[in-house]
């Protein structure tokens, strides 16, 4: 019996069995939520796996990149990073734009969230730059990517120089990683079985509907750059149709990174998708994860988007050129939200200074955010990461292009 249903769920495509997970995650909220603590182990244990794993893999597999070869890779690098910083800037013209045509107004109270925000974007970019700098061992601990990958990239150039047999050894511990991170994504069934399950027992959508039109909003932007402004850069690059490529990102990555709320956890899914995309793993390899930390179109509109919506609640009239500062500071504020569930909302107290809003209301508005996030920030790390692929993807085919080597079919994953 066991090894039947084993043998058919190695040979069941995982897309199929994570639409049961979610149905049966689904019912059992509904019908059975006395059984949710239990189920939601499944999810909670997916995701630890997945962030347990994640900063190994990066260093690793940066680390094996760099030592074997980084000419071509760096090269490769600078259109994706250019698409990264382009998408997220026009995503926050996206949501302010949104802004201005359908103005929302907060119910605003006093929120006992005890948070510490940035003071301003120079807060920011430093703490980027110390993240840079960090201890090896701190940041494989604490996830902290910019600092893995800079140590992973150093010692990576170190190594170049090494014998065969030390790179070797290296590649054999990335393969052996790698494969670990194919058993974990197996599990992805169970673990979305267990978050779905936990997070409709638990909120519900009751807390949704006093923001209502907020949320829709927030969802309109977040759907129309993933679904029209994103297919717009693709097809800039690569004059074909964008939508296969597109709807593949968004079903393969975006799907995990819509319920697991986390950019750093979802690095794994996106190195596994370019995989079967057939994309250069030196490049890919370091795409995603910085991709994970500074490509962040769903925090800027999230940052821009709460930030006027607060503005319009106070009656404070916002000008063309603080929303174009605006625009701005929500790029480099998103550039520096962290890879995790409610990152970009710490964010929002850097943008409101913009308006002269105080700290204290503010922070309202961030409370305002973790009350809808439950919609809000899986579907802004579900357009985050899902564009970390296409991204990575399209700077890729777009040089096959110019050589004259891009096949149609390149731009549908390969079968697992």
């Amino acid at each position: 019996m066991l090894s039947s249903f084993g043998r058919w769920y190695q040979e069941t495509a995982l897309i199929k069995l994570i639409a049961v997970g979610l149905i049966i995650g689904i019912v059992l909220a509904v019908t059975a939520p006395q059984a949710v603590p239990a189920v939601k182990i499944f999810g909670d244990l997916f995701v630890k796996a997945l962030k347990g794993v994640a900063p190994v893999l990066v260093f690793v597999l940066v680390m094996n990149a760099m030592a074997q070869k980084n000419a071509d890779a760096s090269d490769a690098m600078k259109p994706i990073v250019t698409l990264y910083v382009i998408g997220t800037f026009l995503a926050s013209l996206v949501a302010v734009s949104a802004s201005f045509l359908f103005p929302t107004e907060l119910k605003l109270q006093i929120t006992d969230a005890k948070i510490a925000p940035p003071s301003g974007i120079v807060e920011v970019l430093h703490n980027v730059i110390m993240n840079i700098v960090d201890n090896p061992i701190h940041a494989l601990t604490n996830a902290n990517y910019i600092g893995i990958l800079a140590w992973a990239v150093l010692l990576g150039i170190a190594l170049h120089g090494a014998g065969d047999t030390t790179k070797e050894a290296l590649k054999d511990l990335a393969g052996a990683v790698t494969k670990v991170v194919q058993w974990v994504i197996r599990f992805a069934p169970f673990g979305i079985m267990g978050l779905v399950a936990d997070a409709i027992g638990t909120s519900g959508l009751d807390a949704l509907l006093g923001y209502a039109k907020l949320l829709v909003v927030l969802l309109g932007a977040f759907f129309f750059v993933a679904l029209v402004m994103n297919p717009l850069l693709v097809f800039f690059k690569l004059h074909r149709n964008p939508y296969p490529l597109v709807f593949a990102t968004l079903r393969e990555s975006g799907i995990y990174a819509f319920f697991t709320r986390s950019s750093a956890a979802n690095i794994p899914v996106n190195m596994t998708l370019c995989k079967r995309l057939g994309l250069n793993p030196d490049t890919y390899s370091i795409s995603i994860p910085l991709g994970a930390t500074i490509n962040m179109a769903g925090a800027a509109i999230t940052i821009a988007v709460l930030s006027l919506a607060a503005a319009h609640t106070l009656g404070i009239h916002v000008d063309m050129p603080t929303a174009l500062l605006l625009c701005i500071i929500s790029t480099v504020g998103a550039c520096g939200a962290s890879g995790v569930a409610g990152g970009s909302l710490l964010l929002i107290p850097v943008a409101c200074s913009s308006f002269g809003i105080s700290n204290d209301i503010a922070m309202q508005v961030v409370g305002v955010g973790f009350i809808i996030g439950v919609l809000q920030d899986s579907c802004e790390t579900a357009l985050n990461s899902s564009s970390d692929v296409l991204f990575t993807a399209t700077a890729e085919f777009s040089e096959r292009l110019k050589n004259g080597t891009l096949k149609s079919e390149d731009m549908i994953p390969r079968n697992r």
